[in-house]
């Protein structure tokens, strides 16, 4: 399966630059320019590699570098800057990242650094995509985007299937509704906030044994909502 990198950078130049070279070696890119989007399309694509620029309007670069650390481990974040100072450099690498790159580079440089890294990914046996996520009897194929219980396919519509795969590779994580809404519809969706709460109940009519009862979707009040971590339900 192709290796996925996000490019984060608002420079259109830079940001369509840095996607011909990752494409060249065969890379799927995953664009963004800012770092809420970045961090919406990474809950949603877990990419191997993430190429952040520093500064970001709205979320900067080190603040989105840290979330990315935190909620997956073991991807491969590579700082971009403009300003060529050791205290960028520095703080950058103690929010977590791998590597760090002074504007202008040469992307030659840069893709030696990227393939540093997957090597080190390689060696830890975790880059290989899963085409298929199974937990507590469901399936969901990431390639076809289809939903199967048993032997059994579920029909589920593209935000249902967003919202499983969210809950499903990230089991007993507990997602508010303002994270749910953000990640799957987008800081820019301005609708009504209810429409997750619409969803998840579409979602476990679709699931759940008795919906009222649900064992696989479960609801924290006053908060949002969390795949159950046990296995044997």
């Amino acid at each position: 399966m192709d290796k996925k990198v996000l490019i984060v950078e608002d420079e259109n130049s830079i940001r369509g630059f840095l996607k011909i070279n990752f494409r060249r070696n065969d890379f799927t890119v995953i664009e963004a320019s800012s770092g809420e989007e970045g961090f919406r399309k990474a809950m949603l694509e877990n990419p191997h590699i993430a190429v952040l620029d520093v500064m970001l309007p709205g979320k900067d670069g080190f603040t989105l570098c840290k979330e990315l650390r935190d909620r997956f481990p073991d991807m491969g974040i590579i700082m971009l800057t403009a300003r060529n100072q050791d205290m960028d450099r520095i703080m950058g690498l103690e929010q977590g990242a791998d590597d760090y790159l002074s504007k202008p580079f040469n992307p030659i440089e840069l893709m030696l650094r990227v393939k540093a890294i997957i090597r080190r990914i390689e060696s830890k046996d975790v880059f290989k995509d899963k085409e298929v996520v199974e937990r507590n009897g469901f399936k969901l194929d990431l390639y076809s985007q289809k939903l199967y219980k048993g032997d059994k396919e579920i029909y589920i519509t593209p935000k249902e299937y967003l919202l499983f795969k969210l809950f499903i590779e990230s089991p007993g994580k507990a997602f508010t509704r303002d994270e749910l809404l953000n990640i799957i519809w987008g800081y820019e969706y301005f609708g009504d906030p209810k429409i997750v709460d619409v969803n998840i109940r579409r979602l476990r009519t679709k699931i759940e044994e008795d919906p009222s009862e649900p064992k696989y979707i479960q609801t924290i009040w006053g908060t949002g909502y969390r795949w159950n971590n046990e296995e044997d339900i």
